[in-house]
């Protein structure tokens, strides 16, 4: 694995529609390692190797450039600026931490809040609002408000780091899953299909970019690449986990985007068995991936995802095993080169 690979693509910012300068560098990973490349109008980048087959499908691999962020709303008298999730924050893990706004210039900016020295129990004990978060750039308000103005874009700051077998940090959720499409496509040899890794936009807004992708595409099948919720942690009923860190690469059946296709759920399982790759099986009950957008596209496609699990999900300290991670890697480099294999 390439660690410095994994911590430049948490480190590159993509707002949801604003995803150019991370796409530069997938491009630049991928630029080598295609016969064709395009982008699309919404942003989504595709990157194709011909199958060798004498009747190539279309399979396309799917992993999202965007990430849950901000852009500013208002700026108010005194120089703080309020602003408006994209993406699926939760306020309580907001409080005191460091960001980027991107205005005329890059500037360092803190979330802030009201000194408990003036709260009163009631206020210590209530999560505060989204609405209600500001950012403090410690300038003068005319200097915010000549550097800043409405739409711009706020991204998290925290650099990814190894914490034991993890590597933690922000924003995995889904470099890691990019980064897998990267280094499988890498990897492997050939196929007799045509296999299309797909970068796409705005999957963090209701995977718009898969839905683009995947009707100007026309798939025969899909696969999205993501992570997926770990809570195998204290005070989590061991039957609600989903998956286990450390235990391999999900294959999910479902999650409240998308049913995956039964055969080729089953089609993963036989090449995960036969190779030896640690994997298990997946049922989320809440949030989805890329799949719900492939499956409904044009006259609907077979899907499945396989997935990275994730602690500490939609924070600065998403957490994943590096396990897991090869495990995923090599599952989707065999199913590249073995997709002719599964027949719908």
């Amino acid at each position: 694995m390439s660690f410095e690979l994994l911590k430049k693509l948490c480190s590159t910012p993509a707002v949801p529609g604003r995803e150019d300068v991370f796409r530069n560098v997938v491009i630049d990973e991928l630029k080598d390692h295609c016969d064709e490349m395009y982008t699309d109008a919404i942003g989504n980048c595709f990157f194709r190797k011909k199958g060798k087959g004498s009747n190539p499908r279309k399979i396309m691999i799917a992993a999202h450039m965007d990430e849950i962020a901000f852009i500013v709303r208002y700026i108010n008298k005194d120089g703080f600026v309020y602003f408006q999730p994209l993406g699926g924050f939760d306020p309580r893990v907001l409080i005191a931490q460091r960001v980027k706004v991107y205005g005329k210039q890059t500037l360092d900016g803190i979330i802030g809040i009201k000194p408990t020295h003036f709260t009163t129990p009631e206020e210590r004990n209530k999560v505060t609002p989204l609405e209600d978060l500001f950012i403090d750039l410690g300038l003068p308000a005319a200097e915010v408000k000549a550097l800043v103005q409405i739409g711009d874009c706020i991204t998290m700051e925290r650099e990814l780091i190894r914490m034991g077998n993890f590597y933690t940090g922000k924003t995995l959720d889904d470099r890691v899953g990019m980064y897998v499409m990267i280094e499988a496509f890498k990897a492997m040899k050939q196929s007799d299909d045509d296999i299309y890794a797909v970068a796409t936009v705005q999957e963090e807004v209701g995977v718009r970019g898969a839905k683009a992708a995947s009707f100007g595409l026309a798939p025969d099948i899909g696969i999205a690449l993501d992570i997926t919720i770990a809570a195998d942690i204290p005070d989590v009923k061991e039957h609600n986990w989903c998956v286990v860190m450390g235990d391999g690469v999900g294959i999910k059946i479902m999650d409240s985007y998308s049913i995956s296709h039964f055969g080729l759920v089953q089609h993963l399982r036989t090449l995960a068995e036969k190779h030896s790759v640690q994997y298990q099986m997946e049922v989320l009950p809440k949030g989805g991936t890329d799949a719900g957008g492939m499956q409904l596209s044009r006259g609907g496609i077979p899907v499945a995802t396989l997935s990275i699990p994730c602690r500490y999900t939609h924070t600065v300290a998403e957490s994943v095993h590096k396990d897991d991670v090869t495990a995923c890697i090599e599952l989707t480099r065999l199913f590249m080169e073995n997709s002719a294999d599964f027949v719908v």
